[in-house]
């Protein structure tokens, strides 16, 4: 039987996830960087979830909130590129600065 990855390993590869996503948000200006970063903040967040439920096994829980984020995450992408795509009709760019700045002006 294969060995199970130590819960610490798990949480590592969350944190740098995670790290990574709000690296992301915080320093791109392209608006869908900035989306795919939210993404991995959100798969950080699933990872966490999946690796903690292996503790309850009669409990899915951990499992089914995963779902449930994936599903969120998955009509927040669509919503959001549909608003990025008709800003970039309107102000003819996706960086988040230049947008910012057109409409202050």
């Amino acid at each position: 039987m294969l060995e199970q990855i130590p819960l610490e390993h798990i949480l590592l590869l969350s944190a740098v996830l995670f790290s990574l996503g709000i690296l992301a948000v915080i320093t791109k200006r392209h608006a869908v960087v900035v989306l795919m970063g939210i993404e991995l903040i959100f798969n950080a967040a699933n990872l966490n979830l999946v690796a903690f439920s292996r503790y309850d096994p009669l409990l899915l829980q951990g499992q089914l909130f995963s779902l449930f984020v994936i599903i969120v995450a998955a009509a927040e992408a669509a919503v959001a590129l549909a608003i990025v795509l008709r800003v970039y009709q309107h102000f003819k760019t996706a960086n988040l600065n230049q947008i910012n700045s057109q409409e202050n002006s």
